[in-house]
């Protein structure tokens, strides 16, 4: 608009023509406000306050702006906005430079506070604590003047229809872990699916499939007592297609019991090639298993019976032909094996000695006699404490399941999960379903931890000491017994893949260096480029992952 004339009169309205031309004017100007203009770096001078903000656009038409009336104004009031305008504008680059610093500086996120991180921090800082082992002691002598028996795992192998299951569930009757009633209910289940015989495996195959095929699947659990010990059994499957469960319960066990049927036709089955006795042997002392009991079942059986009585021919030829194998195993027929006679159905030498008149040819001890005085390795409490990871679940907060291979264990210490590392505290221990302040090495545990959630933790880990952890490794060299190969990979030589089998852990592994073989006439080593079947070699393997290693593995 033209300025005001002098003396403050308002000019005189323009003519119509002046008018439409300003009115266009004054359109292309909105036009150019509604785009953002480039932004200046150092602005030269103030622009006078925008009049309109943006509207949105529609798609009717607006109607035509009325002409702008002009104002009035002065030349003090321009300066003072001018110089409003170059302070607004100077705040503003100042304002940018110091957002500009602020995102070069390294910014930490505050992580919020929670109370499993509360946890961690406190068990991290307690797991500094020297360990006592006068605080150790203590709690050990004080759990050996409550119960001072100790506790075997005992696990039940041989060939599939053997009568694992049947001696456990007869030595739970014996015991007093079954009532009759319950006894009576299973006979009548196994007579109506015509498997008389079945009733007593029944206690221990509780599950539908295994009643229905008479096949155990998974390892069963039960646990009795005598006057000298406290025994969990360990009901392994007998057949092939189940051999890893039987591995699994294998490796938690401190006494192994071979059930052999001396029944026409069985004994040789499982004994051939191929038969899992052979291989329910060789794989329980691969895992450790130093002690055998080895009980010959069926003698009652009308097929080797004579006359009612036990037959002490069949008996012998079983004794025979088996000593020469579990030898060559590796087992001591003086020291780590003992031959029982029983008939596990009718529980005749399981608690009770069988009568002269059924069997007179043997006087020696029962089942439960040989458990009771069988030699173990003792345990020192003092030792770090181990425990393998069988399973976990949740329950009021983590918890752990596994057998403690060595040390003491008590409420409130701090340990470690390997292979990751992770510091644990110990709120709860749980010892033969009952709760406890400590356990000692060789019992079966749940233990609640804090400090870790449900899936920090999995099966094959280590719970163990801080001060001395269970080691770690990927590569390791390892004395090898081959018992058999995959036909159509014979030849044991490097790049030979397998399954590592060790204590809680399966995991994959591969052959990366022959060391040598042994030869099985001379003991001696040489070097050979491959090894067949039925033979010695030292290897050197590499695991898939790190595992924790602290005793004997098997490879499958």
């Amino acid at each position: 608009p033209p300025p005001p004339r002098a003396g403050g009169q308002p000019p005189p309205p323009p003519p119509p023509a002046v008018a439409a031309q300003q009115q266009q004017l004054q359109q292309q100007q909105e036009q150019q406000q509604q785009q953002p203009p480039p932004r200046p770096a150092v602005p030269a001078a103030p622009e006078p306050p925008a009049a309109q903000e943006q509207q949105p656009r529609s798609s009717t038409p607006e109607p035509p702006a009325e002409p702008e009336q002009p104002t009035s104004s002065s030349p003090i009031s321009d300066a003072a906005a001018a110089e409003d305008g170059a302070d607004a504008a100077a705040d503003e680059l100042a304002r940018e430079a110091e957002q500009l610093k602020l995102d070069e500086q390294p910014k930490t996120p505050r992580t919020p506070r929670t109370p499993r991180a509360d946890k961690a921090a406190e068990v991290a800082a307690e797991s500094h604590t020297p360990v006592d082992q006068g605080r150790i002691m203590e709690a050990y002598n004080k759990l050996m003047a409550e119960d001072p028996r100790d506790h075997l795992n005992v696990v039940f192998i041989g060939h599939v229809d053997a009568g694992k299951s049947t001696l456990g569930g007869q030595i739970l009757f014996l015991t007093g872990g079954v009532d009759k009633r319950t006894i009576e209910k299973y006979e009548r289940e196994a007579k109506d699916k015509n498997r008389e015989s079945w009733y007593m495996a029944y206690i221990m195959d509780t599950n539908e499939e295994e009643r229905v095929k008479g096949i155990t699947v998974e390892v069963g659990r039960a646990k009795f007592e005598t006057e000298a010990r406290r025994y969990t059994i360990l009901d392994a499957p007998g057949h092939k297609n189940y051999v890893p469960n039987m591995i699994m319960g294998a490796a938690q066990a401190d006494v192994a019991v071979l059930v052999i049927s001396s029944r026409k036709g069985e004994y040789e089955t499982g004994f051939e090639k191929g038969g899992q006795t052979r291989e329910h042997a060789q794989l329980a002392k691969t895992l450790g298993v130093v002690k055998l009991i080895v009980v010959v079942n069926k003698l009652d059986d009308h097929s080797v019976a004579e006359e009612g009585k036990w037959s002490q021919a069949r008996y012998d030829e079983i004794v025979k032909g088996l000593t020469p194998f579990l030898k060559q195993c590796g087992y001591n027929p003086k020291k780590d094996l003992t031959f029982i006679p029983i008939s596990a159905l009718h529980g005749h030498n399981v608690k009770e000695r069988v009568g002269s008149d059924v069997c007179p040819w043997y006087n020696g001890p029962t089942l439960f006699e040989t458990l009771d005085t069988v030699e173990v390795q003792q345990r020192e409490p003092t030792a770090p404490f181990r425990m393998p990871i069988v399973d976990k679940y949740r329950d009021m907060g983590t918890m752990v399941m596994g057998k403690s291979e060595a040390g003491l264990v008590q409420l409130g210490d701090t340990l470690q999960v390997m292979p990751n590392k992770l510091h644990v505290k110990v709120e709860a221990i749980y010892r033969d379903e009952q709760e406890s302040n400590a356990a000692p090495a060789g019992e079966n545990l749940r233990l609640r931890i804090s400090g870790a959630e449900e899936g920090d933790v999995a099966t094959g880990f280590v719970l163990c000491s801080i001060s001395d952890p269970v080691p770690l490794v990927s590569t390791f060299e390892c004395q090898l017994v081959i018992l058999e190969l995959l036909e159509h990979n014979p030849i044991f030589t490097v790049g030979y893949r397998s399954v590592l089998h060790i204590h809680t852990i399966v995991e994959e592994c591969e052959v990366t260096k022959l060391v040598h073989a042994v030869d099985m006439k001379t003991k001696e080593p040489k070097k050979v480029s491959g090894a067949a079947a039925a033979a010695a070699a030292a290897a050197e393997a590499e695991a898939a992952e790190r595992i924790c290693h602290h005793q004997k593995a098997l490879c499958t």
